[in-house]
């Protein structure tokens, strides 16, 4: 699959009817990013973006970290001029700032124009990354695609159910935490008291997310589970002291708990990870809570894991 440059992503985009604006500005699904698609795209049912109802022009629309957006304004400073005979261009958007190039490839063995825009969304980059085909460019020329970037927004939240609504699964508890955050759409999901301006390490959080495998026997389920949890991200000095197997909503699952250091701060923490087993992944629980605060985080995290059903 081809990749865009200068920012790392993958899209394909080919034919449209008219390059007008439509009304106002559309959000993706569980995306902090929206703009105005041009006329004739809708949003996607696939990805999180807009398409064509024949499903050959997309648009990207999606997140990547903070500090992206200021490697490539850095990067674009440096070097106005661009290299490889694509030029960085900037464009004010009711976002901010952004920049983007346009520059003409292939796709395979056919002619496309693309198109790579980054902005600051604060805690995190919005990035949205379009693809022509040569045979629509007159149609979907440099400027409509340019007035399109211009009119990206920022909105501060997604709506809970918007969030939950992306999931494999449903849940039905969110035990009072104050903020929950899709880390990957239709993946994973964080809950927290913290957010993204102090960090989550210093209060109860918890990530909830599909793992895609599964010990291949079970008596490889406690191997399994305890490596796991001494690679959940972010988790250093990981010291195992409870892994055994248990069962949650009648299925076969591990809990395993570690004592570690976490966050910038250094945070002596207590973390739980739940694994539940049966179908095609794995059901991930983490919850993490300061080691002063475990035990009245920890009703909190079962309660959560006790909620999880699957749709339908």
């Amino acid at each position: 699959m081809t990749r865009f440059r200068p920012i790392s992503a993958a899209v394909f985009l080919l034919f449209a009817t008219w390059p007008a604006l439509a009304a106002e500005a559309l959000f993706p699904q569980g995306v902090r990013v929206g703009l105005t698609p041009l006329t004739g795209l809708v949003p996607s049912k696939t990805f999180p973006g807009f398409e064509s109802e024949d499903q050959s022009v997309k648009v990207l629309v999606t997140e990547l970290p903070a500090d992206a957006y200021g490697e490539i304004k850095s990067a674009f400073t440096a070097n106005p001029a661009g290299a490889g005979g694509i030029k960085p261009e900037s464009i004010e958007t009711p976002a901010g700032l952004a920049y983007y190039t346009a520059e003409n490839t292939k796709d395979g063995a056919a002619s496309v124009r693309r198109y790579s825009m980054i902005l600051s969304g604060g805690t995190f980059s919005g990035y949205v990354a379009v693809q022509i085909p040569e045979n629509a460019t007159k149609i979907y020329s440099d400027d409509a695609v340019r007035k399109m970037f211009a009119s990206a927004v920022i909105r501060k939240e997604v709506p809970v159910a918007e969030q939950l609504e992306l999931m494999p699964f449903k849940l039905t508890e969110l035990a009072d935490f104050k903020n929950v955050r899709t880390l990957t759409p239709g993946a994973a999901l964080v809950l927290a008291d913290g957010d993204e301006h102090t960090g989550f390490e210093p209060a109860p959080f918890m990530v909830i997310g599909i793992i895609g495998a599964i010990p291949p026997q079970s008596e490889d389920r406690a191997r399994f589970a305890q490596q796991a949890a001494t690679q959940i991200p972010g988790v250093r000095e990981a010291r195992i002291t409870m892994s055994e197997p248990i069962r949650i909503d009648g299925m076969p699952a591990y809990e395993t708990r570690i004592d570690a250091t976490s966050g910038k701060d250094n945070t002596s923490v207590t973390v739980v990870q739940w694994l539940r087993f049966g179908g095609p992944n794995t059901l991930r629980i983490i919850g993490s809570a300061p080691r002063d605060q475990w035990s009245s985080a920890f009703p909190r995290f079962r309660a959560v894991r006790d909620g999880i059903q699957p749709h339908g």
